[in-house]
């Protein structure tokens, strides 16, 4: 990818491929410009290669264009996430643009479980995240938010908080949802917000055949009197979705930690997985 001078920094690119050899998930192909980068694989006793996503800049700002594509291969399960939430930062101008494309071949393994984003007070975001799940994948995708900076009474404050998830198989659509904020002059929201006074909320994706004890499952991992609430529902044809509200973002990352460990044993047949992260 060739970047224009003006734009070092700002117009980032990662490309991944994951490919199954012998037993083990490896990491066949690797390209990266800033301010995209990631970690080496994480030497976990885990089936999955485990990669973690960053951006060193500290976050995003108005104007800057991600885009990151992730290919597992045949029978690869790859894991992607991130070191922590991901920022992004106050704009007078353009939004930060984010594209993600998932790949995944035939009875390929995909867990795209990032930390939740962060819409500072007058930021603007647009989020696309398109999947191609092949015959016999196995997909489970988190895409989670904070209303924004909550502790400092910035709750609902940002411009525009714009995503887009779309799945796709052989057959056609899978699963496709969008929702668009906009947040306009700073603290015209109606308190307490679009989502009834939980200001941290989250999409779990489940694609794959074998779904039905994971459906049932999800709303019992969740301990009675949590701080959240989840519901879960079946999609028209091979996959589960699920729904999540936190009071905070400690509860947020506990219940998506329980959804995706239900996913994991109910779903994919292996443990949870605890990832160390600072």
């Amino acid at each position: 990818m060739t970047v224009a001078g003006d734009r070092v920094g700002r117009d980032g690119a990662l490309r991944l491929r994951f490919e199954r050899r012998g037993r083990r998930t490896v990491v066949a192909a690797c390209r990266y410009t800033l301010p995209l980068q990631v970690l080496a694989p994480m030497a976990l006793d885990d089936p999955s290669a485990i990669v973690s996503i960053l951006n060193p800049t500290g976050g995003l700002v108005g104007g800057d264009r991600l885009a990151v594509e992730i290919a597992a291969g045949p029978a690869a399960h790859a894991c992607l996430t991130t070191p922590s939430a991901t920022k992004v930062y106050r704009t007078l101008g353009e939004p930060a643009i984010q594209e993600v494309r998932l790949e995944l071949g035939a009875g390929a393994t995909l867990e795209w479980v990032p930390d939740h984003t962060i819409p500072f007070a007058g930021a603007a975001l647009r989020q696309t995240i398109d999947a191609e799940v092949a015959e016999g994948a196995r997909l489970v995708l988190v895409d989670a938010f904070a209303a924004g900076r909550v502790a400092r009474d910035e709750a609902w404050r940002f411009a525009l908080l714009d995503s887009t998830l779309r799945l796709r198989d052989a057959r056609g659509w899978v699963f496709a949802d969008r929702f668009v904020l906009r947040g306009g002059n700073l603290g015209d929201w109606p308190r307490p917000g679009p989502t009834d006074g939980w200001p941290y909320f989250a999409t779990v994706v489940c694609v794959g055949e074998g779904l039905e004890r994971f459906a049932a499952e999800v709303a019992r991992a969740l301990p009675r009197g949590a701080d959240a609430r989840v519901a879960a529902a079946p999609l028209p044809r091979r996959g589960v979705v699920v729904r999540c509200l936190a009071a905070s973002a400690p509860a947020l990352t506990e219940t998506v930690e329980l959804i995706w460990g239900t996913a994991r044993r109910e779903f994919l047949g292996i443990p949870a997985l605890a990832l160390r992260k600072p």
